[in-house]
């Protein structure tokens, strides 16, 4: 038994002095304790519930759709030991046969692997995150256009019995052919995520009725919000079931949006990701990714030319980083654990400091700098 005494993240989203007790792998009990009651480094510590992470496409040096056991092993290391303790990965525009490995790949090293730490890769990995194929070209971004295509039933149902039921999450461009059809006619078996997308603000609002309740990475490959075109962004703000993905890497989005578009859909609807791709973990200097040169200083991964090409950052410094732009503290949490969860139908698991959760808990100092990650109760890092 181990008791873990400090400011304890609620269940109300409030940091308040508690007691946290573990009993092997399991919360066993959190309680509240007058202020008093702590030392005073206790009162300079946060405790808070392991991050998830439901869409990021790699890390270390390894891309999840390698779609071998060695990176997915990597991938899911690196993530826990920085303080992400649940990850859905994210897959990329490939061809169907390519996805179905991917798939597969990652399915079979959940059923089977144990990490370094100790831990069962299956409580790490926790689902895939489909993005790609059913995009618009002309939003593509960094996705292969040669594999693009219109929105697959079929293809979807052969993608998830090769991963085992572990598909979480599936983007879509509505105004694709066939993508608000698909939407219905698979929404009570798939979650669905508008994405790289052209939509304007009625194409959209019908998704999101028609079953489509989230979206991938707000502001980035979709049009703009603006006062006579609201479109993807002023169909979510109205929508009141959509929760919306926002990269905080301190690069991709402005400090003044960030803290507006907490404003505008409230923490209870924001989902911080990264959306980063193998340079998270890299140290400065030059590398190949994709095929072309990049060059990596600090959380920055950019082309020659100094195109942006990905986040270089982790989750929990993505949230630390939303913090510092202002984002109070309790939002930037919960739009790092119970939000992300509960998009991919894992808020029973995860993402939350109750009786009978697995005891995967942060601790952190009064910086939130990471101080211990713990997983399924044991200490994996410190």
């Amino acid at each position: 038994m181990r008791v873990l005494r400090g400011m304890v993240y609620t269940a109300g989203m409030c940091f308040e002095p508690g007691e946290v007790t573990i009993e092997g792998e399991r919360i066993e009990k959190v309680e509240k304790v007058g202020a008093d009651a702590l030392s005073e480094k206790e009162a300079q510590t946060y405790i808070l519930p392991g991050l998830v992470d439901i869409h990021f496409h790699g890390c270390a040096g390894y891309d999840f759709c390698d779609g071998t056991t060695e990176a997915v092993r990597a991938i899911a290391s690196y993530e826990m030991t920085h303080g992400t303790t649940t990850i859905c990965p994210a897959t990329m525009t490939l061809s169907e046969e390519l996805l179905l490995g991917v798939c597969a790949a990652g399915a079979e090293a959940a059923e089977t692997e144990v990490l370094e730490e100790g831990i069962p890769l299956k409580d790490v990995l926790r689902g895939i995150y489909l993005e790609g194929p059913f995009i618009s070209e002309e939003k593509k971004g960094a996705q292969n256009p040669a594999y693009i295509r219109t929105p697959d039933r079929q293809m979807l149902e052969k993608l998830q019995q090769a991963a085992k039921g572990m598909i979480r999450m599936v983007a879509i461009a509505p105004e694709t052919e066939g993508a608000m059809d698909c939407i219905r006619e698979c929404r009570g078996a798939f979650r669905f995520s508008i994405a790289h997308t052209c939509a304007d603000y009625e194409t959209a609002k019908e998704a999101m009725e028609a079953g489509a309740h989230h979206v991938t990475h707000l502001y980035n490959a979709m049009p703009p919000f603006t006062h006579r075109k609201p479109g993807v962004i002023g169909a979510a703000a109205e929508n009141e079931e959509t929760r919306v993905e926002l990269i905080c890497d301190g690069i991709h989005i402005h400090p003044c949006v960030v803290k507006s578009t907490f404003k505008l859909f409230g923490a209870e609807r924001m989902v911080l990701i990264r959306a980063s791709r193998m340079a998270s973990g890299w140290e400065d200097g030059e590398y190949a990714l994709g095929g072309q040169p990049v060059i990596v200083k600090g959380n920055r991964a950019l082309l020659k030319d100094g195109t942006i090409a990905g986040s270089a950052t982790n989750l929990y410094d993505c949230m630390r980083t939303a913090i510092q732009m202002g984002v109070p503290k309790e939002e930037a949490v919960r739009a790092a654990t119970r939000n992300p969860a509960e998009a991919v139908g894992l808020s029973e698991e995860c993402g939350a400091l109750l009786p009978g959760r697995r005891a995967d808990i942060l601790i952190a100092d009064g910086e939130f700098s990471l101080l211990e990650v713990i997983k399924s109760g044991r200490t994996v890092k410190e």
